[in-house]
């Protein structure tokens, strides 16, 4: 079956049938070399177009022997007619061949329009798709600000609204120290309050504030690091050997001499 089938079998192996070499005789015309044009994969094997091919092939044969011999005018009339007949059945049989053609072709390029046209069609609607959907993200987008717009215009005259008549208020001091969240509980940064300011973040330890603490730390830490090797720096040579200034030391020894 064909679930058991392996890569390498006979169907796909198979090769070209076998010809074996053959021998005419004289005299004789066999009728399986009038269809040397059919070959394996070009006419063979045979359908129904080949066998109406082989079977117009005979008929013709059946025709030629059939045509009286020229040795009168009459027969000679007589073979001309019947040439005359099969010409117009020949043309007719072509003409219904490139109709039969025609009609083929005429089927393969109106798939090939519906297709190219399916094709164009879901371009099309990919195309829509996509403008639409960037119309509606500038839409939503603006709708977003509009809104956003109409929330602080709200705030503002809310504010407003609360002192229509523009008179000054004084200070309320319950009010405020009954409202948990007003400014005297949580003042704000922006009029210029930091609550961090006022923040005490000093260690208050024994080994800092007593003297014996600091001795004991002082035991506590290795000698090395209790004694402190300062090291002078070296003044740079400016001048060299034979008592030029150099490049370097020219700036120095000129704010030197202004200085003096």
């Amino acid at each position: 079956t064909l679930g058991t089938q392996t890569d390498y079998r006979d169907g796909e192996a198979q090769t070209d049938p076998y010809s074996p070499e053959y021998i005419v005789r004289s005299g004789s015309v066999p009728e399986i070399l009038t269809l040397a044009i059919l070959t394996w994969g070009r006419g063979l094997p045979a359908g129904q177009a080949e066998m109406e091919i082989i079977d117009r092939i005979r008929e013709k044969r059946a025709w030629e022997a059939a045509l009286p011999p020229m040795d009168s005018p009459a027969n000679v009339a007589k073979r001309l007619k019947m040439m005359e007949a099969m010409e117009r059945k020949e043309w007719a049989y072509r003409e219904e061949e490139i109709d039969k053609l025609q009609k083929v072709k005429m089927e393969l390029f109106k798939k090939l329009l519906w297709r190219r046209e399916e094709n164009q069609n879901e371009l099309n609607a990919m195309r829509l798709n996509n403008h639409w959907q960037n119309h509606q993200k500038a839409k939503e987008e603006k709708i977003r600000k509009i809104q956003h717009d109409c929330a602080l215009m709200l705030r503002k005259l809310i504010t407003k609204r609360k002192n229509w008549m523009g008179k000054l208020e004084r200070r309320d001091i319950i009010k405020e120290y009954n409202d948990f969240s007003s400014e005297t509980y949580a003042p704000l940064s922006r009029i210029g309050f930091f609550p961090d300011n006022n923040s005490d973040y000093a260690v208050k330890t024994f080994y800092l504030n007593t003297f014996a603490g600091l001795c004991e730390l002082e035991k506590s830490v290795q000698h090395s690091l209790s004694q402190f090797k300062i090291k002078a720096p070296k003044p740079k040579c400016t001048i060299t050997k034979t008592g030029y200034i150099k490049r370097s030391g020219r700036l120095d020894a000129v704010l030197t001499q202004v200085h003096q």
